[in-house]
């Protein structure tokens, strides 16, 4: 058995140990930083160490300090598990070590990237022949949507971004809800945009339309980029799209769609109407890692006008082999990157299009087990419409609420954060694992009602 081989069984054997044992195992890490550092050891080797003795190290040093966040009880943050199939797609994108970058040097990656893109625009309902791009996440597929957004209003306007950059030129207007993600407001600093004027949003975090409608007008003609959003990160609220497209619409605006986890009501019969009139829009962004549940480093750039991308992130070099009917660094940022496709065709093959919707069903269906439960708790009081997969529930006051928090961590049984919404801090529950029960969820509750007792 050579180096290599030796490496990989024993990482084999430590991922299907760890991952037996999330059924049981507490979910909070149990080990901290420092005795990490302690474990591996802080200081560089003179001498070279054998491959499987460094994976066996790395293994049983970090397995103390790791977090459950594939197992059915972590509801901390919008992040998924990852589904078997992808976890093994992911394995291989390791081992095949592709820079899935252009068509001639991998025709395999291009190959599966058109075919996962194609289901995704026909699952979410968007518009056929956009430009699908595979981004880190949803902070960059928001980056490279409004990337496009920017340099088309400007060139709308006359100015060439690519050539003459921002400085001198018209200034770029962007409007998003007074809810929306802080991950928009990085991709505008990112893009030098600044922050957004904010538009009113109801007490669930929807946009007002009327009220866009009102910061629109007049519509003097300068660049301008609405962003709207599918599911808020504590509500699960979806903003009314087809209004606020209309108003949009009628001040030239270039429309985008932050949507990281709630894109995928599109994908659900029972869901999709949350997200009517969102196909209108210019742009959209998603994470794959979340609704999905695939592995992280994977969001979901989509742009209609796959020109208008190719533009704002599009490459050219003479050393490149470029194909007549363009490649994947046409749509992403990143010049080296891994195959972010292959793990997510491989989670679209393994669920097909009636499990899509069938997981997007039960996380909802998870979420609304929560929140009845927490609701039947003396004290507490679910703030949210449960409308996705987000559950808002307060314990009295932002105190004991805190202390209902603290005591779920140190249960051990489940994950879940606090935040604070509407200036009140509250319980936060995002159903996003695939691997989530029944069982998981009656666990989750009864720990949450010891916390609440004591």
């Amino acid at each position: 058995m050579d180096d290599r081989e030796a490496a990989l069984q024993k990482a084999h054997r430590h991922a299907v140990r760890w991952l037996a044992s999330l059924s049981d195992r507490e979910v909070p890490a149990r080990a901290a930083v420092d005795e990490v550092v302690r474990a591996l050891g802080p200081d560089l080797p003179d001498g070279p160490t054998a491959p499987d003795q460094v994976v066996d190290l790395l293994a049983t040093a970090c397995e103390p300090g790791l977090t459950a966040f594939p197992c059915g009880r972590f509801y901390g943050f919008v992040v998924g598990g990852t589904e078997p199939a992808a976890l093994a797609a992911d394995w291989l994108v390791s081992a095949w070590d592709q820079n899935s970058v252009m068509r001639a040097v991998s025709p395999a990656y291009a190959a599966v990237e058109d075919i996962a893109g194609s289901w995704l625009l026909d699952l979410l309902g968007l518009p056929g022949g956009s430009a699908v791009g595979f981004t880190t996440g949803a902070t960059m597929a928001n980056f490279t949507c409004l990337a496009a957004a920017r340099d088309t209003v400007l060139r709308q306007a006359g100015r060439d971004v690519a050539r003459d950059g921002l400085t001198g030129g018209p200034a770029v207007r962007v409007l998003a809800g007074a809810d929306r993600h802080m991950a928009v407001d990085l991709a505008l600093r990112y893009l030098g945009l600044g922050l957004p004027e904010l538009v009113p949003a109801d007490d669930q975090g929807r946009i007002r339309s009327e009220a866009l409608r009102a910061a629109l007008a007049p519509a003097d003609g300068r660049p301008t980029i609405v962003v709207l959003q599918a599911g808020d990160i504590h509500s699960g609220a979806f903003d009314p799209f087809a209004e606020a497209i209309s108003a949009a619409r009628g001040a030239g605006a270039w429309v985008h769609v932050d949507g990281a986890f709630g894109l995928w009501a599109a994908a659900s019969p029972e869901y999709a109407h949350l997200t009517a009139g969102c196909a209108e829009a210019d742009s959209w962004a998603t994470d794959a890692h979340k609704t999905l549940n695939v592995p992280y480093d994977c969001g979901l750039a989509v742009v209609r006008d796959p020109a208008a991308l190719r533009a704002a992130v599009g490459l050219r070099g003479d050393y490149l082999i470029h194909h007549e009917h363009g490649d994947p660094i046409d749509k992403v940022p990143e010049l080296s990157r891994r195959g972010r496709a292959f793990p997510v065709w491989a989670a679209l093959r393994a669920f097909g299009r009636s499990g899509v919707a069938g997981l997007v069903d039960r996380l909802c269906r998870h979420a609304r087990t929560f929140a009845t439960g927490i609701a039947g708790i003396e004290g507490a009081t679910v703030l949210n419409d449960v409308v996705f997969t987000q559950v808002c529930a307060a314990f009295g006051d932002d105190a004991a609420t805190d202390r209902v928090v603290a005591r779920l961590l140190d249960d051990g049984t489940a994950w879940i954060s606090g935040s604070t919404w509407h200036g009140r801090r509250v319980l936060r529950i995002s159903v996003s694992n695939w691997s989530t029960t029944d069982g998981d969820v009656a666990r989750t509750l009864d720990a949450v009602r010891r916390a609440a007792a004591l």
